[in-house]
Parts: C-alpha cells; sequence; structure tokens
C-alpha cells in the first residue's frame, strides 16, 4: 500500500512538471506582429546612372582622396586636418563606445565567475521558535549554542544563463553592426570634410586669380588714363573721359579689398576645419584654369552607391534593428540558467578552513519564462518591429537621395564642360575685340566709352571663365564626394563621362 502510494505520488509530481512545462512554453509564444513587412530588397535600382555615354574599355579601379588628389598643397592640408580635426576626432571615441558595447554584450552570454567572502552575525530573540530550539541544543562537546551566532563564508560563485534561443547572441550581434555603422558615420565625416576643405581650396585659388586679373585690369585702365590725358590736354577729349577711367580704377580698386577680406575669411574658414589658428593657407602656384578634373568612371548604381558610408549605415543600422527583433522575441520564451557555489563556510573561522566539514556546495538549474504581465516585454518586442521598418525606410531614403545626387552631379558635370568650352571661346572674343578697340581708339575712330565698356566686358568674361572653372573643379569634388569619398568598380561594362 506505501509502495503504490509511493507510486503515485511520483507520476503525480512528473505529470506536474511536465504540465508545468508544457504551460511555460505554451504561454511564451510571441504576439505576431500586425505592422507592414519590408525588406531592403523591395526598393530596385535603375541599371544604369542617366546622361551617360557607355564605355566598354572602361578599368576596375579604386579611388581615394590621396590617388584622387594631385596638388600636393591640398593633400598636405588634408593630411593635417584628418589629425586635428575635433568633429573626426570626437566620432572617433563614438566608435571606442560602440566597441566597448560589443565588448560588454559578448560578455553577456559567456559564464560568470565571481569570487565571494562575507561575514554575518546573528542574535536571535529567546522567546523566538528560533530561540527557544537553541536553548534545548548543545554543540558537539556539550557547551550551549552561543546566543550570538557567527556565520564566516569564503568561496566561489558562477552563473550561467544557457543561450538556447540565441537573444544573448543577437543583441552582440547587433551591437557588433552598430559599432560598424559608427565606423561608416566616421567616413561619412571624413568625406565630407575631405570635400570641404578642398572646395575651399578651389575657392581660395579662384580668389587668387580674379584679384590677379583686377590687377591686370587696372594696370590696363591706367595707361588708358594716361592716353586720355594726354588726348584732353591736346583737346581731343573733354575731361569727362578722364573722370570716367579714374573712376573705373577706383571701383576695381575697391573690389580688390573685397576679395581680399574674402580671403582672409575663407583662409580662416580652413584653418578652422585643419584645428589650428589662423594662418596663411600654403597653396599652388598653377593657374586655375590650367588645373585639369580628375577622370571619372561608373559602374553599375547598385554596385556604387553602396560604397557610401551613409548607406552602409543605413545597412548595418538595418542589421541591428533585425537582430534587435530577434532578441526582444527570444524574452517570450523560456531561459535557462545555471547557478553553482562552492566554498568554505563556518561559524568560527578557527574552523573555516576544516575539511570536509566546513565545505558546502550547491547547484541550481533554473528553468523561467514571463506568465504574466508581459506587456513590458511586448512593447519592446513591438517596438523593435517599429524600428527595424524605420531602419529600413532610412535605407531607400539613403538610396533615393545618393541616387539623385549622383545623377544631379553628372548632369553638372556635363553642363558645366559645355558651359567652360563656350566660356573660353567668349574670352577669347573679346580679347579680339580690346586689341581692335585699342587700335581704333589711338586713331579715334571710337570714343572712350566705347573702349571702356569693351574693357570691361573682357575682364568680366574671364572673371565668368574662372567661376565656371571653379564650380567645374567642385562639382568633380561634390562627385567624389556623392559617391563615398572613393568606389570601386566591378562590372565588365562601365559607364563613362568627360
Amino acid at each position: 500500500m506505501k509502495m503504490r502510494d509511493l507510486y503515485q505520488r511520483e507520476k503525480i509530481m512528473r505529470t506536474n512538471i511536465l504540465s508545468s512545462i508544457a504551460l511555460i512554453f505554451l504561454v511564451s509564444c510571441a504576439p505576431t506582429f500586425k505592422g507592414e513587412v519590408k525588406d531592403k530588397s523591395d526598393l530596385k535600382l535603375p541599371k544604369d546612372f542617366l546622361l551617360l555615354s557607355k564605355d566598354k574599355d572602361g578599368v576596375t579601379s579604386t579611388k581615394n582622396w590621396h590617388e584622387y588628389f594631385k596638388d600636393e598643397k591640398l593633400r598636405s592640408l588634408i593630411e593635417l586636418g584628418l589629425k586635428n580635426n575635433q568633429e573626426i576626432n570626437i566620432l572617433a571615441q563614438e566608435i571606442s563606445i560602440s566597441q566597448n558595447e560589443v565588448m560588454a554584450r559578448q560578455g553577456e552570454y559567456l559564464p560568470n565567475l565571481s569570487f565571494r567572502a562575507g561575514y554575518e552575525s546573528e542574535r536571535v530573540g529567546e522567546f523566538t521558535s528560533q530561540g527557544v530550539s537553541d536553548a534545548t541544543h548543545t554543540l558537539e562537546d556539550g557547551k550551549p549554542i552561543p546566543k550570538t551566532l557567527h556565520n564566516h563564508r569564503v568561496g566561489l560563485a558562477a552563473s550561467w544563463e544557457l543561450d538556447v534561443w540565441a537573444k544573448l547572441r543577437n543583441a552582440s550581434e547587433a551591437a557588433y553592426y552598430r559599432a560598424l555603422a559608427s565606423k561608416e558615420a566616421q567616413k561619412l565625416a571624413v568625406t565630407h570634410y575631405v570635400a570641404e576643405v578642398a572646395n575651399s581650396y578651389y575657392e581660395l585659388l579662384a580668389l587668387d586669380r580674379e584679384k590677379d586679373l583686377i590687377d591686370s585690369y587696372i594696370g590696363v585702365l591706367k595707361q588708358a588714363k594716361e592716353l586720355v590725358e594726354a588726348q584732353q590736354n591736346a583737346a581731343r577729349v573733354t575731361s569727362l573721359a578722364v573722370k570716367r577711367f579714374q573712376a573705373e580704377v577706383l571701383k576695381n580698386e575697391s573690389k580688390k579689398f573685397e576679395i581680399k577680406q574674402r580671403t582672409v575669411m575663407l583662409e580662416n574658414k580652413i584653418n578652422r576645419l585643419l584645428g589650428r589658428f589662423p594662418q596663411e593657407i600654403e597653396r599652388t602656384s598653377i593657374l586655375l584654369e590650367e588645373i585639369s578634373p580628375q577622370s571619372v568612371k561608373l559602374g553599375i548604381p547598385a554596385d556604387l552607391l553602396e560604397n557610401r558610408p551613409d548607406i552602409k549605415k543605413a545597412t548595418y543600422e538595418l542589421e541591428a534593428a533585425k537582430l534587435d527583433v530577434k532578441s526582444t522575441k527570444a524574452r517570450f520564451y523560456p531561459s535557462l540558467s545555471i547557478e553553482a557555489e562552492a566554498g568554505y563556510e563556518a561559524f568560527n573561522r578557527e574552523h573555516l578552513y576544516d575539511r570536509p566539514e566546513s565545505i558546502f556546495t550547491n547547484l541550481a538549474v533554473n528553468l523561467t519564462a514571463p506568465l504574466l504581465n508581459r506587456a513590458a516585454i511586448k512593447a519592446d518586442y513591438f517596438s523593435a518591429n517599429n524600428m527595424q521598418l524605420q531602419a529600413i525606410y532610412e535605407y531607400e531614403k539613403s538610396l533615393l537621395y545618393a541616387y539623385a545626387e549622383v545623377t544631379n552631379q553628372i548632369s553638372k558635370i556635363n553642363n558645366l564642360e559645355t558651359i567652360y568650352e563656350l566660356k573660353k571661346e567668349q574670352v577669347k572674343v573679346m580679347d579680339d575685340s580690346v586689341e581692335i578697340s585699342g587700335i581704333l581708339f589711338k586713331a579715334a575712330r571710337v570714343d572712350y566709352v566705347e573702349a571702356l565698356l569693351t574693357q570691361r566686358e573682357s575682364l568680366e568674361s574671364k572673371l565668368e571663365l574662372v567661376e565656371v572653372k571653379r564650380d567645374q573643379l567642385m562639382s568633380y569634388i561634390d562627385l567624389y564626394r556623392s559617391l563615398g569619398g572613393g568606389w570601386q568598380l566591378t562590372s565588365h561594362q562601365h559607364l563613362v563621362f568627360r
């Protein structure tokens, strides 16, 4: 009868245990997210960029700013700035922080081993059940149990949550992808920084060239003024002509100071980007018009744009968001953990290391799962899904913006190429006009007003040519930035613009 009762009790216990485990797994089912389901592959890029001519002789190549910029002065400025720029240095610290987060996440799914030592002192009341029990018992040597009990404890404690559902592993990988995203953020900052320094540098060269053209123009005006003064003395022209040329000289002298102020401000901007106090910027002696932009070959948009740091950053953040969903979903499932502790424990420190009497051990295996009040986990799970959708939209936005930006720069470069050739022809025609007007003016075949206007229009055409050349160089730099600061062509067929 007793054996049958014992068997029945064990059967009931096993049934209860199995029922409890089944209940745990049943209630651990994650809820269904009812939001939109999207993936980054839903957005398809065009096969080619617009406004390009096909060139099958393109060669696979990689370009970075060292190869892209040939001016040694500019390269030295960029190198100095990359070491000193505060924003880039701040982002470097962000990378270190994200790497530390990866280290912390990786440590979470590894076993935890710690050393523990403690001391307790307890005195129970005489009229409590524990006090009455101690009063009726004695120690092995016949002495009564002390009213104040001491407990000395020293040992090792270990705990380990078994990552059955990859909850911790997914969280670690998500942190890793965010660390990669932080690196891409730094690359993006470097790309924009290099482009800003280069644009400012070429703008500075354009101001130098404008100043030289105005100096040359002022020299011509002074010579013309002397000729007009001579004609005035010969009563061939009035003092009005002299005043007009004198006013034109003064007007352009004031322009020189405007350019000087713009130069100072631009140099200060570059010095700020370099992380140093204002000083003169060393620059090349080559005339701006003689600088040729780098030839650029383009491949398939999907291959090129994936090299942009902002798109890479969005890609890594999307991968991290996907892993966050998996990690959060695993919180609904039962977690299995093991806890163990071993060491020495005694009421008297003299017996603390007596073996085996003072040795203690314990081992526990825990299976836990949320049963009630899972609203917080549901909220985190739904938020993780929403943030994943948000990351997909960010990726699509970055890709659309990047494609439009590159296409705009390609169109701008093509149009500026045409404008520059037309402006060069205009300058040539105006130079011929100046020469003809000078001969006719000396021969009194045209008046001073027409000669002055011809000189002024010639200067304006040359200044416009400088501006177009500056914009042309800047457009190539902006294309370099739009492609992520360097690109690698992987297709056998390439697209090229000239």
